[in-house]
């Protein structure tokens, strides 16, 4: 039976359950540390020559963020800053700071225009603001937003009609974007209180429920990991690198303002949520599949199948599924089943349990990343593209980045070095979420997967106590207190259903 003790699921999450062994990137001690500009080619690199960024005034930012005639930041800055500058100002502020900016520099304001000067300038900001309509479009949810950048094309259309066009254009595209951001969250399948059942608890001597089970919908593992892997290519796909930063935003003792920049929305990370909700289904799911089995020959069946699922997932890239599986194994009202594993072949799963282990900082884990992502950045098919990082651990170094540093300096500067790692990781996963899952859909397994009954973990423990008895006066009296539980429950839902 399993060994390595890992978080519960139902936890998992939570920053409080957080390793702490896992270091920040980040130090405060010497923020001018930095890569030399010819090396430092992820966000937040280099504006012109000389050193890279480490900190600076918000104004100052700001201002770097503004093209000019001349001038246009880099793409890893323009990131970099979007991402992070939503903890100091709304993103409406900021497109009206820029949008003041620009009209002040460019003179927008006077008549006439400066023709070929604006010539210049046009296509520069319509490329910034393509930008951040393509990488943060949920900012354009605002009408403030798009307003803003309605009229800034105004000003200069004049200088060439072709500027409408390409707003036309863009806007289309934003459209499509949040239309299909908000049909994604429709699909999201909100796992609730109906999908949590403890009736499926049939006592033993009792005949079993008509109650169908994973391998009666799929008994290939290669098959299940692939649909696996469809869940969760969803679920990427519809989270924003703004949820990261907004995940973890707190008020900042160094910023002069009373109330962060959220206090007046509610924090937009569902997309996020609904992601660690899927985890912990798919954690209980598992042990549910593996405790329903009334025969010890079938449980060590599902035990294999899933061991099985848990390596093609491995092999896929899938290692978020794969940590799931391996958790919901490791759950105690599975493990603790030790005539059913001692019947299983567990060889392979113990080698996958290895390479998840949480020894040294996940490294084993972090290794076998590096691998897949090396494969998918020379990959020959789209199969090999797919990388699904475990995300409880993507969340962690990201929480402890924020932990770790402060957002601004003593000085009040923005502490910019800590964001071009926030950048760099979110960045990351961004190039990893966009990967279209290559698999045909099942959508018989797909549903199976969503809307299955699974077992609270009271209703694990007692199934598991069914399926081999107690071993000690502890585990007696908590069946005994289970069972009773359970048919209390079942005589008030039947005087509900009969009143």
């Amino acid at each position: 039976m399993p060994q390595t003790v890992f978080p519960a699921a139902g936890t998992m999450f939570t920053p409080s359950g957080f390793s702490p062994h896992l270091a920040s990137t980040c130090s405060e001690a010497d923020p001018e540390e930095e890569e030399s500009p010819k090396e430092a080619r992820g966000p937040g690199a280099c504006l012109v020559d000389g050193p890279p960024i480490t900190s600076a005034s918000l104004d100052t930012l700001i201002q770097h963020l503004v093209p000019t005639a001349d001038y246009y930041p880099e793409k890893a800055y323009v990131f970099t800053f979007l991402l992070s500058a939503r903890l100091f100002i709304t993103p409406p502020e900021l497109l009206a700071r820029l949008c003041e900016t620009c009209i002040k520099q460019q003179q927008l304001d006077q008549s006439p225009l400066d023709t070929a000067k604006v010539r210049k300038f046009g296509p520069k900001i319509l490329q910034l603001l393509t930008e951040w309509t393509e990488t943060f479009p949920t900012d354009f949810r605002e009408e403030k937003m798009v307003g803003l950048f309605k009229d800034i094309i105004h000003r200069i259309a004049p200088c060439d009609e072709a500027y409408w066009k390409t707003l036309n254009q863009v806007l289309q595209t934003l459209n499509q974007k949040l239309a299909a951001i908000a049909q994604g969250d429709e699909s999201i399948v909100k796992v609730n209180a109906s999908s949590v059942s403890d009736k499926l608890v049939a006592f033993k001597t009792k005949p079993p429920p008509i109650q169908k089970d994973m391998l009666s919908i799929c008994n290939d593992p290669y098959t299940l990991a692939q649909q696996l892997t469809h869940v969760e290519l969803e679920h990427l796909s519809h989270i924003g690198p703004e949820e990261f930063v907004q995940a973890f935003v707190q008020k900042d003792p160094l910023d002069s303002t009373q109330q962060p920049c959220f206090s007046d929305q509610k924090k937009k990370t569902t997309n996020l949520e609904a992601y660690v909700r899927w985890f912990n289904r798919l954690c209980y799911l598992v042990a549910t599949e593996i405790c329903m089995p009334a025969k010890k020959k079938q449980r060590a069946q599902v035990i294999e199948f899933f061991i099985d699922v848990a390596r093609e997932c491995f092999n896929i890239g899938n290692f978020n599924s794969l940590m799931a599986i391996i958790s919901g194994m490791n759950m105690s009202p599975v493990s603790r089943l030790k005539k059913t594993w001692g019947k299983a072949k567990t060889a392979k799963f113990f080698i996958l349990e290895h390479q998840m282990d949480p020894t040294g900082n996940f490294y084993n884990y972090r290794t076998a990343l590096r691998g897949a992502v090396h494969r998918s950045q020379t990959a020959n098919s789209i199969r090999e593209k797919i990388v699904i990082p475990f995300f409880s651990l993507l969340i962690k170094d990201i929480y402890f980045l924020n932990e770790g540093c402060a957002n601004r300096l003593p000085n009040g500067h923005v502490h910019f070095a800590k964001f071009v790692e926030l950048a760099r990781q979110v960045g990351e996963f961004m190039t990893w979420k966009q990967i279209e899952c290559p698999f045909e859909t099942d959508r018989s397994i797909l549903h199976y997967l969503h809307t299955a009954p699974i077992f609270s973990e009271d209703g694990l423990y007692l199934a598991s106590y069914e399926s081999e008895s107690p071993e000690n006066q502890v585990e007696k009296d908590r069946w005994k207190a289970l069972r009773s539980n359970i048919l209390v429950k079942t005589k008030e839902l039947k005087e509900h259903h009969g009143s």
